[in-house]
């Protein structure tokens, strides 16, 4: 039984509009879904990736307008990465970004470091873990230079050296030293990071919510009772509409989620027209006239194009 790659990352943001300005115009990622939070249905869920919303290039945002700007610490996800072809795609976003007023700093040949608008750190690398390319459309951005997938993330623990045994003896990821690890997932790589950090963060804006690994449909129910056996608390299993769920802390105290790979983002959907408009879970279609008053329009880039 193993993990078939990354599926989500989830962060806060204080605008939805921003934020679909950002990655949606600005990195030409696909907004595929527009939905509302479980937990929370009057604060918006967006989803953006390849065009078809695949696991590995899915990040998504949970929307409570005004929030202020929060600070990764322990236990917390600090940065993205996200995978592009080649140093010329990395020449190519230094000058979009910069253009568009987001600095962007050349780390090296094979990095270009920036943040979104509400400071969440953001590496564009050239890919090295040979995953197949998960490319969105953008009119103004060359296919050769479109971002491919979600290529890592790094978090921050206390002491990052220490071999962690959740990861390699459960998950299935592989040590290749100094709080460096490779997920080796059925359909894709990712690389997972530690840095060491002393100090708790406080969430809110450009914060990472959770990240959740890719788990193939009849594996999931065996995940869970993997982790209940080796002494984790799993929650019981979340039907989120488009995949069903469970969530754990790891011992460096970040969330983790398993989620399984389908239905998928076009099970009420077109998958030409995805995220054109607003799709509310099942549980909370009822809610459809009061959340139409309260949630601020969130206009999809390709249908205002």
């Amino acid at each position: 039984m193993n993990l078939d790659g990354l599926h989500h990352i989830t962060m806060i943001t204080a605008d939805a509009r921003a934020t679909v300005a950002f990655y949606a115009d600005a990195l030409g990622l696909r907004l595929v879904k527009k939905t509302v939070n479980f937990d929370a249905p009057d604060a918006y869920h967006l989803y953006f990736g390849d065009e078809r919303g695949a696991p590995g290039s899915i990040l998504t945002w949970f929307e409570f307008p005004g929030a202020g700007r929060g600070r990764a610490g322990l236990g917390d996800v600090h940065v993205l990465q996200l995978a592009v072809a080649s140093p010329e795609a990395l020449d190519f976003w230094a000058a979009r970004l910069d253009a568009r007023g987001h600095a962007t700093v050349r780390a090296d040949e094979r990095t270009l470091r920036l943040a979104d608008h509400d400071g969440l750190a953001i590496e564009l690398v050239v890919e090295s873990l040979g995953n197949a390319p998960l490319r969105a459309a953008h009119p103004d951005v060359p296919a050769e230079h479109a971002i491919l997938g979600v290529e890592g993330a790094r978090a921050y623990s206390p002491f990052p050296s220490v071999p962690e045994a959740l990861y390699t003896d459960v998950l299935g990821f592989t040590h290749v030293g100094d709080g460096e690890y490779v997920l080796e997932g059925g359909a894709r790589r990712f690389r997972w990071g530690l840095d060491a950090a002393r100090e708790h963060g406080a969430q809110g804006a450009g914060t990472v919510h959770h990240i959740a690994w890719a788990s193939r449909d009849e594996d999931h129910l065996g995940w869970q009772e993997r982790l209940r056996g080796s002494g984790g608390l799993v929650t019981d299993v979340r039907d989120r509409d488009y995949f069903k769920s469970i969530y754990f802390r790891e011992p460096r105290g970040v969330l983790f989620e398993i989620a399984t790979l389908s239905p998928g983002f076009a099970v009420d959907e077109d998958p030409e027209h995805l995220g054109e408009e607003l799709r509310l879970p099942r549980m909370h279609e009822h809610l459809r006239p009061q959340l139409e008053q309260i949630l601020a329009p969130v206009s999809n880039p390709r249908v205002a194009a």
